[in-house]
């Protein structure tokens, strides 16, 4: 048994361009979730009952339920609601953001309640209002202790991207799921997926602990 090369050659160009969409959607779905996700914390700490009610609402079905679901829902649903005719892409950013946002608010959560409360009060003691104190004193503590959460969390979301092959999103699995389907061939495209996913992931991983012995 050969690993067929010309197979991964021939699709090569398809395969690429599956690339950059999947490195697309994966970042444009980490910046929407992540500022999704700083309004949704904020709303879990809430001391509304109407605010922090449905955000938590929405944390648990985000939480609780699976991602390919979510997908389904959204593709088949939400979207068709909005624009009045699926998009796939549309739908992949809009479902990977929405859970994303789901576990990004808590990692802010956690981040922000992590920081001792007296500081809060000492800065407020010398006369900062709530918004200079969350600015200036709180996030920039808390966003160096959100890094390895926050790295942890892209580094599932793009891998979790391959899941909206399943709505024909022309990306890396999608291309793969295509190969095995006209050669009857297993390795070549699902190791070349695994590869492509691997070289993303660890990169993102290097990049994200620069970041963080920067920060430091």
């Amino acid at each position: 048994m050969g690993f067929r090369f010309d197979i991964i050659w021939d699709y090569a160009p398809l395969i690429l361009r599956g690339t950059g969409i999947t490195v697309g959607i994966s970042l444009a779905s980490i910046v929407l979730g992540a500022i999704l996700g700083l309004g949704i914390g904020f709303g879990k700490m809430s001391r509304y009952a109407l605010i922090s009610w449905p955000v938590s609402a929405y944390i648990n079905f985000f939480r609780g339920t699976p991602l390919l679901v979510q997908i389904m829902i959204v593709h088949f649903g939400l979207i068709p609601a909005i624009l009045g005719q699926s998009n796939a892409i549309v739908a992949a950013v809009v479902a990977l953001s929405l859970n994303s946002a789901a576990y990004t608010a808590e990692i802010y959560r956690a981040g922000i309640q992590s920081i001792d409360a007296g500081q809060r009060e000492a800065a407020q003691s010398l006369g900062m209002r709530p918004w200079q104190v969350m600015r200036h004193v709180i996030l920039p503590q808390a966003v160096k202790r959100m890094i390895p959460a926050f790295g942890n969390e892209f580094i599932v979301l793009v891998k979790d991207s391959s899941l909206v092959a399943y709505i024909a999103v022309p990306e890396i699995m999608y291309w793969s799921n295509a190969i095995k389907g006209q050669y009857y061939k297993v390795w070549e495209p699902y190791l070349t997926a695994a590869a492509i996913y691997f070289v993303l992931t660890y990169s993102l991983s290097k990049l994200l602990q620069y970041v963080e012995r920067r920060m430091k």
